[in-house]
């Protein structure tokens, strides 16, 4: 098959039939994502454009991100890209994919964030764990008056954050520090946020291939049971919280109560729970 040789609604037809033999689970939505980023297609433009000629330069570069999909790397991952409240953020190895259930998470804050900023006419963020900036970046994109200190233990996250922060212009109100967890972390916040590894270190290796051979492993082992993390936050956080500071988090599906039972020993009380899009928990607000 060659690229002059077919149309794109004929291209869009091939490499759904191959990805379908690879058993993925969406394969006519990943088809257009790729062949759509190569060629500038929007979902619109697959309905109405679908005749156009695809070139043979167009072909080999869609080919190439077929072949990689069909080893089961995630579609975002071959962008190298992906959108998260509106933001288009890059993605690099040392970064998990953004997902959309992680929005909860800025929408339960976004209201807290708001009321301190009219109180104090200022807000400091400190997201631990950053990745691409999702999280801390979306909040400080919807609220003007806030600033931002994102931190992690891996570089290339925090390089990808930082470049993300100037894509969208952001970068004068956000900083960046390599640290694990406060050990690095000096001063004090409005609110302390993060969506921290959480999964058993023994459940790792059941995983979807799509996550256990391409997400980084230190942003998806949260120990034994799950809970290191939110440990290292809730035995802490209390220094860094400034007057009214909140602590914001992702939890996995199973771990409202035990995370919950975590902070309130630690002298903290749950002010909101949220669930994701699927209804499962996903998001917890604490306050001391």
């Amino acid at each position: 098959m060659t690229g002059t040789s077919r149309t794109v609604r004929e291209l869009v037809a091939a490499m759904r039939a191959r990805l379908a033999a690879a058993q993925l689970a969406d394969p006519l939505n990943d088809a257009r994502l790729l062949i759509g980023e190569v060629l500038g297609f929007s979902l619109t433009d697959f309905l109405l454009n679908d005749q156009r000629p695809v070139s043979a330069d167009e072909f080999a570069r869609i080919e190439a991100m077929i072949a990689r999909r069909e080893s089961h790397e995630p579609v975002h991952r071959i962008l190298g890209h992906r959108e998260f409240y509106g933001l288009d953020l890059l993605l690099s190895p040392g970064t998990l994919e953004p997902r959309p259930d992680t929005e909860v998470l800025v929408d339960a804050l976004l209201p807290h964030l708001r009321r301190l900023v009219a109180v104090k006419g200022q807000a400091r963020i400190l997201d631990m764990g950053i990745g691409t900036g999702a999280i801390c970046l979306a909040l400080l994109h919807e609220c003007p008056g806030a600033t931002g200190l994102g931190s992690d233990i891996s570089r290339d996250a925090i390089q990808t954050a930082r470049r993300n922060a100037e894509r969208h212009g952001l970068a004068d109100r956000f900083e960046t520090v390599e640290s694990n967890w406060f050990d690095q972390i000096s001063g004090r916040f409005d609110i302390i946020v993060s969506n921290p590894p959480y999964i058993r270190s023994d459940v790792i290796r059941t995983l979807d291939r799509d996550v256990r051979d391409f997400d980084p492993m230190a942003a998806l082992d949260g120990g034994e049971d799950g809970l290191a993390p939110y440990r290292a936050i809730a035995e802490n956080a209390a220094d860094f919280l400034g007057d009214d500071g909140l602590v914001g988090l992702e939890i996995g599906y199973d771990q409202k109560l035990t995370v919950t039972a975590l902070f309130e020993h630690n002298g903290f009380r749950c002010v909101e729970a949220v669930k994701d899009f699927g209804g499962n928990d996903r998001a917890l607000v604490f306050c001391k």
